[in-house]
């Protein structure tokens, strides 16, 4: 039975993976006027994750970063493996291998499938031509194991961003960014469905219709709204202060989560989590700072923070408790919001 034909399910992100892959910040990105700096994020984000998992690392200068991170992780760089590859940008969760696994007969999970879709730079806003390669160059090279599977989805445009998963067939998702016409805008709602079960196993679509972040030029990617996360909990960020500009929305979002209900026609557990204060670049444009953009590794759960550290703290609470048993770290990630993103968006798990 091929590929194409073999059932597949899309896993939950809580569940066990081998390592998590990022992309290096270099001259050559937009990072170029702040490097230093966001450096020390993404040591910061290496050390956290090799607690938990392998890490691998995409860039174009394997000697600098080797050299960089010897010297913050010490013997845990044995955890660490280099490919060197071109980037536009770092933003791996939204260009790296989106991956699933093949069901047998009998239920049981068999083999990794690594499905590479299509990406446009977020509905052809940015330069995307050397990171939509990332993912069949790493394959190719084996970086990413040689039992999974390569699946070409590169007639599709998905993001890692864009999608949750329970594991269970469930998946969320937004409009403004699936139904984006600078992404399938061929497609249909019902054909853009049809693609995702048969391609990713789920079997219910939720779409949410609000949310909309200011700064956030993804087309209201899900990963920094609302998370599935283990017994049919999503934790979602909220806001409460009716002056703030995003309280409309995100008001009319956490309407729509309530009247959500899982497979088996229950409510969902529903977690708010608190919204940073208002984060705005030199132009004094407000960023879309979330803590929604966590990323779940193995026994580690790595959450962003943004030096407020009250809300800093009740989030990484907060979410903490929707897991239990694994080990809550902060991130500072005030130097990846000035790009529009953060933790999750920088990270992709590998199966």
């Amino acid at each position: 039975m091929s590929d194409q034909t073999m059932r597949h399910r899309l896993p939950a992100e809580w569940e066990p993976c081998r390592a998590v892959l990022i992309a290096w910040p270099h001259a050559d990105t937009d990072w170029a006027y702040m490097l230093d700096e966001v450096e020390q994020c993404y040591l910061d984000l290496a050390q956290a994750i090799v607690e938990f998992a392998d890490l691998i690392v995409v860039t174009p200068q394997p000697g600098h970063v080797e050299s960089k991170l010897r010297a913050r992780l010490g013997d845990r760089l044995c955890r660490v493996t280099l490919a060197e590859e071109k980037t536009n940008d770092t933003w791996t969760r939204d260009y790296g291998p989106i991956s699933t696994v093949t069901v047998g007969d009998d239920g049981t999970d068999g083999k990794v499938v690594l499905n590479d879709f299509c990406f446009n730079g977020w509905g052809l806003k940015y330069a995307a031509d050397r990171d939509n390669l990332v993912t069949r160059k790493l394959i190719f090279d084996e970086i990413l194991g040689r039992d999974a599977r390569y699946r070409n989805e590169l007639s599709f445009v998905l993001e890692g961003g864009s999608i949750e998963s329970d594991g269970k067939g469930t998946l969320l998702t937004t409009r403004r960014c699936l139904l984006s016409p600078n992404r399938n805008g061929g497609l249909s709602r019902h054909e853009i469905s049809r693609h995702l079960k048969d391609v990713l196993g789920v079997t219910k679509i939720h779409w949410l219709d609000h949310g909309a972040l200011e700064g956030d030029d993804t087309d209201s990617h899900i990963d920094t709204l609302a998370r599935l996360a283990p017994d049919d909990t999503i934790i979602y960020t909220g806001c409460e202060n009716p002056a703030d500009t995003h309280y409309g929305e995100l008001a009319a979002m956490r309407d729509e989560l309530r009247a959500l209900r899982t497979a088996d026609g229950r409510p969902f557990n529903l977690i708010e989590l608190p919204l940073p204060a208002a984060i705005h670049d030199t132009d004094n444009e407000r960023l879309p700072a979330t803590y929604a953009n966590y990323l779940v590794v193995n026994d580690g759960v790595l959450v962003p923070s943004y030096g407020q550290p009250k809300t800093d703290l009740l989030a990484s609470l907060m979410i903490g408790s929707a897991y239990p048993g694994k080990k809550v770290v902060q991130v500072d990630c005030r130097a990846l919001i000035r790009q529009h993103g953060s933790l999750h968006c920088a990270t992709m798990q590998i199966l």
